[in-house]
C-alpha cells in the first residue's frame, strides 16, 4: 500500500494554511510543516512556551537552544517574531486568536473528538501539554498522524477509547494515507494517496467514509 512520508504529509499541511494565519504546530510530526511554508506564503507560526513568528528549522550546525518550540527543538526567528511570557502565549490560545492548530494524535473519532494525551495505559506517562487549550481554543484544529497503529488497529475510530482531549474539535485530518475532513454528515475524504482506492482505505479505517 503507497503511503505519503511525513515530509509529503508536511507539504499537505502546509499547502492548505491560508496566507497571513495565525498558526501553532504541536509537538512531533506536525512540526514538519514549518520546513514547507515556502517564501511566498505568510503564515505566523505561534508556540505555547511563548513564540510567535517562528521560521524553518534551523541548519545544521546553527542550533540556538536558546530559541526552541514547545517541543524543545530548536528553531528560527523571521524579521518581527518575538518572545513573551507562557501565561500570555496561553492567553492566546484560549481567548480565539489562531486561525490553525496542527496536532498529533492518538485516536479521533468520526464526530471529531480528539484523544491526544494519554493511552490510559498504567505505565503511559500523561502529556498533556497546551493541547486541551489549542483544540478548543484554535479556530480550526487539523489532526496530522499515521492511518493506523503499529499494530494496523485503526486510529481513526468511531468512538474514542482513549481519554479525550476535546470534543467534536478536529475538523480536519491529515494521514499517511489520506486528507480527510470531519463533516456533521460524516468523514468526506478529499484526497488519497497515489494507488490507493476508497475500499482499501475503509478496510483501515474504524468509521465509515464517504467521498
Amino acid at each position: 500500500m503507497n503511503k505519503w512520508t511525513k515530509n509529503q504529509m508536511a507539504a499537505l499541511v502546509a499547502r492548505d494554511i491560508h496566507d497571513g494565519a495565525v498558526v501553532n504546530l504541536g509537538i512531533g510530526m506536525p512540526t514538519l510543516v514549518a520546513n514547507h511554508l515556502g517564501a511566498g506564503k505568510e503564515v505566523m507560526l505561534h508556540s505555547e512556551n511563548g513564540v510567535i513568528g517562528m521560521g524553518p528549522a534551523p541548519a545544521a550546525g546553527e542550533e540556538d537552544y536558546d530559541l526552541i518550540n514547545a517541543g524543545k527543538q530548536p528553531v528560527t526567528l523571521l524579521p518581527g517574531g518575538v518572545y513573551f511570557h507562557h501565561a500570555d502565549s496561553f492567553a492566546m490560545m484560549r481567548g480565539g486568536h489562531l486561525d490553525i492548530c496542527v496536532l498529533g494524535a492518538f485516536e479521533v473519532a468520526a464526530n471529531g473528538d480528539l484523544a491526544n494525551w494519554h493511552t490510559g495505559e498504567p505505565d503511559a506517562i500523561p502529556a498533556v501539554g497546551g493541547a486541551m487549550d489549542l483544540a478548543i481554543g484554535a479556530k480550526k484544529t487539523w489532526v496530522m498522524m499515521e492511518h493506523t497503529t503499529k499494530a494496523g488497529e485503526p486510529k481513526i475510530v468511531a468512538r474514542c477509547r482513549y481519554p479525550v482531549t476535546g470534543l467534536g474539535c478536529v475538523s480536519r485530518l491529515y494521514t499517511d494515507l489520506a486528507v480527510i475532513d470531519v463533516t456533521p454528515a460524516g468523514l468526506v475524504v478529499r484526497e488519497m494517496a497515489e494507488g490507493l482506492g476508497l475500499a482499501a482505505l475503509q478496510a483501515v479505517t474504524g468509521a465509515p467514509l464517504a467521498r
